[in-house]
């Protein structure tokens, strides 16, 4: 007899595309955790978001303002509150009476942070635990195929679309540096660096620097390499 994380396994191996396993996958996802929410996002689906919700993602995922999305960029490997921050600081980072316990996992394409499965709690749940953690591993492992096998399978690295220059200035704006300070340091004018964003914005497809860097900033430590081959391409 299979076990219901087997069972789980195949349901994701037999969803044809996210509507069905936004539908069919998730809602498995969060009684098996016994979620009080669990959901699916992809980063490439920022930019087609209401307003609202793009607001509030950029806070979400931003890794300087939230724990569990840098350990998620870091180490590509689930997560909850309680490894990364005490229960005080987390209720000010995260005050949701429905997000008192939160963990998160990665779904990992070509080396990239691509997206994230999230299963929250209230407070008068328990919070999630190491067991929990090895499960959310093993789903996010089966997602992660999934979604390369099917749903990136016919759509192009997007950080291979910029060229090394573009990628330098990518890293740059990760770091929070302004225009001004870009064009100091890597030797070109302010409105070069401005020029440059335009064009970086419509290959990424993004309309703004924090969509760029939600986009891009969870691949940050796979940048170099990808820089190392524009610049071969380059020669």
């Amino acid at each position: 007899m299979k076990s219901p994380l087997q069972l789980l396994f195949e349901a994701i191996d037999q969803v044809k595309d996210e509507q069905d396993l936004r539908s069919q996958v998730v809602p498995k996802i969060g009684e098996y955790f016994a979620a009080k929410r669990s959901g699916i996002f992809f980063f490439d689906r920022l930019p087609s978001l209401d307003s609202n919700l793009q607001k509030t993602l950029k806070v979400a995922l931003s890794i300087e303002h939230n724990p569990l999305a840098r350990y998620l960029v870091e180490r590509h490997a689930p997560v909850h509150e309680a490894l990364v921050t005490s229960p005080k600081v987390w209720t000010m980072i995260c005050p949701r009476p429905d997000h008192w316990h939160v963990m998160a996992g990665p779904i990992v394409n070509r080396g990239q942070l691509a997206g994230v499965v999230g299963c929250t709690r209230e407070q008068s749940m328990f919070a999630f635990d190491t067991q929990n953690l090895a499960d959310l591993s093993a789903i996010c492992l089966h997602l992660s195929v999934w979604a390369a096998t099917v749903r990136f399978q016919h759509q192009p690295f997007k950080s291979d679309r910029l060229t090394s220059r573009e990628l330098e200035i990518a890293e740059l704006v990760a770091l929070g540096r302004t225009n001004a300070q870009i064009g100091k340091e890597i030797w070109i004018t302010e409105n070069s660096v401005k020029q440059a964003l335009k064009r970086m914005f419509r290959k990424l497809e993004v309309s703004s620097r924090a969509e760029m860097v939600a986009q891009l900033s969870a691949t940050k430590y796979h940048l170099s390499s990808v820089k190392k081959n524009a610049l071969l391409a380059e020669q």
